[in-house]
């Protein structure tokens, strides 16, 4: 009660008492307020201080909430403090956890001077004067091996003394940031623009290499020019004043890095600040030149000394001209090819994306198709996005997504081309481009691509333009090209059927496959769909090993008989693709070589009397077989052959075994478990099965009769793409009726069977008389065995 009531008396309140009538129940208050020993001056209640004062013959009661509530306050306020910080520590933690790679430092600096020139553009739209005379608006970079330091200079906006202190002076403070802020509340210089920077700590990766930086910059708004001094290990800086004239500036900054010893060599090498830059800077609107050596013919005049018992040429005459290579150093232009990207589709022609793609991708075949675009609205990007001429050579690119097809810039500043399936799916791989989004940050990284929603609503809108990409090359009047594509990319767009069933709709009208009726040419879904009959529900589809064994498979006998058109699905992709798209245009995809097959046009009454003709002989069958099949039935697939083998609706096919059974990893457990039961269909209208149906009636115990089931059901298993498991044991069978198929025909004579009969006797009597040897060794003399160590020659050099 005591902090309410302190609160609610704020200020000192009184109460009053009579004390006229001292017998009055209302004045009794000896139990509530007062001491048991009568009326004090003060006393305390509930952590409350009262006071009593007599005024006009009445007692006034004080109370005191005052003290409460300062020892209340006391209690809630506490001591201000500031935060402590080692500059030094808290710069590197932001340089290393922003930054993973050390040669990024240059793209910083680069995007700053892009940002500095940038600014003086824009500024000088409403003040010309600040452009004077200090020249062109460029970027220059000149490393110094021998020193080891590198040096970048701009004619840009450059910074004052206040600047100074402001942008490089204070951690994360951009000054990039604040011009946009200041461009949008003056609505008439909030044009489009092209800065770069916003988080204020790009100028301290210099550290990443640098042990000392030194600042040299002039604004055209200042007289003087001031230089800025930091060392990387330290938490101060100095700013001083450039008094050198050689070292003065019309306008801009320089920048100098004394590198570390560590990296001196490395980001000193002219050739390698030229290749950084054409990588991170390429497409930086503003001309980026860097300082190289380079080599030139030159004539050159010498003397030509006499030769031995020649005249002395005149003084004229002795001079000879040559040419002599030398070397010399110059600035030259690292950033030539432009940003194609940013320029207006309608004006760029056919032979400059390809010469862009070429440059950029260092390839030497034409692009299949290309397109570009520019994304508005929630996220805002532009791309342009190209189908190589030529697949990977190598298997493993097929399934790899980690691969350095897509180029993605922030503002045309390189970040990354390393990604891991961030901005297009695995089966996508293959197509390259250039990404360029104003919407990431500049600083991106692997981490922040994986959570960005921007990312997610870019890799949306690019799979889509992709695959309109594609679908204008299917259509395109040259269908050569999409041969092409689908030779060395279909098997992208089939995984692609695994993956993503999000795009099911847009990657099933592109696949292409062999049919029964186009062996030669491949046919798309919507040509086999056109060409259905009428009566056809269903796509059906054939996975083999190859387009011979589809083509000479059993199960196709009726179908082809039919008029229906099967897929070939060849490659072994094919067929788990297909299960995953299950339909196409309502029509399912079913498997004719699994059981249950219907095709729509079977006579039901003729139908029951063959299976009750036949069933005896079903179940015959299935008694010899005992578990090699579920069990024997009529064939509707079967024309021709006597029998097939088909596999259980849910099992595996004879195809998707094979290929199971051929993986390095494979489970032996899981593939007894997935195979599924099999199903034997025989052909009613065969001699074969006609003849076995008779052995079943008349002599259902024949031996000759069971052999034949035998192998019926092994010719089955292979011809119906399956493996049999002792192909030794078949072979024997085989040859057991040949034997007993060519006994005699082509009139071989008795004699030869006599002479057999002998040999087999004799063969078969010398075995018995070695068992016998073997059994009583003492009866006969014991065999010496000599070994060739112990023949000795009369001729033998060796010999002692």
């Amino acid at each position: 009660m005591a902090p309410v009531l302190s609160r609610s008396l704020a200020t000192p309140s009184l109460a009053s008492f009579s004390l006229t009538n001292p017998n009055n129940k209302a004045f009794n208050i000896r139990n509530a307020f007062l001491a048991p020993n009568g009326l004090n001056k003060s006393f305390s209640c509930s952590a409350l201080r009262w006071k009593l004062e007599k005024r006009n013959n009445r007692t006034v009661v004080r109370c005191e909430a005052s003290a409460v509530a300062e020892k209340e306050a006391e209690e809630t306020s506490g001591e201000k403090f500031e935060y402590q910080a080692e500059v030094s520590r808290l710069l590197d933690l932001i340089v290393h956890s922003l930054y993973s790679h050390k040669e990024v430092f240059l793209r910083e600096l680069v995007s700053n001077a892009s940002d500095a020139l940038d600014k003086l553009r824009f500024l000088s739209v409403t003040e010309p004067s600040l452009l004077g005379d200090a020249g062109q608006l460029e970027i220059r970079i000149k490393p110094d091996p021998d020193n080891g330091t590198i040096t970048i200079t701009d004619t840009g906006i450059g910074m004052t003394k206040e600047e100074l202190v402001d942008c490089l002076g204070t951690i994360a403070q951009s000054g990039t940031s604040k011009f946009l802020k200041t461009l949008k509340e003056n609505k008439d210089l909030g044009a489009d623009n092209g800065l770069i920077g916003q988080f204020g700590v790009g100028f301290y990766s210099a550290f990443l290499v640098a042990e000392k930086v030194v600042v040299s910059t002039k604004s055209p708004t200042s007289e003087k020019q001031y230089v800025w001094e930091g060392v990387a290990d330290s938490s101060s800086y100095v700013i001083r004043e450039e008094t050198d004239p050689e070292k003065l500036l019309h306008r801009g900054t320089q920048i100098t890095l004394y590198l570390k010893s560590d990296d001196k060599y490395e980001f000193s090498d002219p050739t390698r600040i030229q290749s950084l830059v054409k990588n991170y800077s390429q497409f930086v609107s503003f001309p980026i030149y860097t300082w190289q050596e380079k080599s030139r013919t030159v004539e050159v005049e010498e003397e030509e000394k006499p030769k031995e018992g020649e005249e002395e040429k005149p003084e004229g005459e002795r001079k000879k001209k040559t040419t002599k290579t030398e070397k010399y150093w110059d600035w030259e232009l690292a950033n030539e090819t432009k940003p194609i990207w940013m320029r207006n589709p309608k004006e760029v022609e056919k032979d400059e994306y390809h010469e862009f793609y070429k440059k950029t991708f260092n390839e030497f075949l034409d692009p299949l198709g290309y397109t570009h675009f520019t994304t508005e609205g929630e996220v805002e990007f532009r791309s342009v996005l190209y189908v190589p001429g030529m697949g990977p050579l190598n298997n493993e690119d097929v399934v790899n997504p980690k691969t350095k097809n897509i180029r993605l810039y922030v503002k045309r500043v390189f970040i990354s081309d390393d990604f891991d399936g961030e901005l297009f799916p695995r089966y996508l791989s293959f197509v390259k481009g250039v990404v360029d989004s104003d919407d990431l940050p500049l600083n991106v990284s692997r981490e922040i691509l994986q959570e960005s929603r921007i990312v997610r609503i870019m890799r949306k809108r690019l799979v889509r333009k992709t695959f309109d990409m594609i679908q204008e090359i299917s259509e395109s009047e040259n269908q050569e090209d999409y041969k092409k594509f689908w030779e060395n990319f279909g098997r992208f767009l089939k995984l692609g059927c695994i993956e993503d069933t999000g795009n099911h709709k847009r990657i099933t009208p592109l696949l292409r496959f062999y049919t029964s009726k186009s062996e030669e040419e491949l046919t798309s879904l919507d040509e086999y769909v056109e060409n259905m009959g009428e009566k056809q529900n269903a796509i059906y589809y054939l996975a083999t090993d190859s387009l011979k064994s589809a083509r000479t498979a059993p199960f196709l006998e009726k179908l082809v008989q039919k008029d229906i058109e099967v897929l070939y699905l060849i490659e072994p992709i094919d067929e788990i693709a297909i299960q995953n798209l299950q339909t196409y245009k309502e029509k399912k995809f079913v498997d004719i070589s699994k059981e249950d097959l219907e095709l729509g046009d079977e006579d039901e009454v003729k139908e029951m009397e063959t299976k009750q003709e036949y069933n005896l002989l079903c179940d015959w069958i299935k008694q010899q077989l005992g578990d090699k099949v579920a069990k024997v039935q009529i064939s509707k697939r079967l024309s021709s052959s006597p029998c097939v083998l088909v596999s259980g609706k849910f099992g595996w096919s004879a195809n998707m075994e094979r290929l199971m059974k051929a993986q390095a990893l494979g489970d032996t457990a899981s593939l007894e478990f997935m195979r599924g039961r099999r199903i034997l269909e025989i052909n009613p209208d065969h001699p074969i099965v006609k003849d076995l149906n008779a052995a079943c009636k008349n002599a259902p115990e024949s031996s000759d009769a069971k052999r034949a089931v035998d192998l019926l059901y092994d010719t089955a298993l292979i011809s119906s793409g399956f493996t049999p498991e002792s192909p030794a044991e078949l072979g024997n069978k085989i040859y057991e009726m040949m034997a007993m198929a060519l006994g005699g025909r082509w009139g071989r004579s008795e004699d030869d069977d006599d002479d057999e009969e002998v040999e087999e006797e004799a063969s078969q009597a010398s075995a018995s008389a070695g068992a016998e040897t073997d059994s009583s060794g003492e009866e006969g003399s014991e065999t010496q065995v000599i070994e060739p160590s112990e023949v000795w020659t009369e001729s033998d050099p060796w010999q002692d």
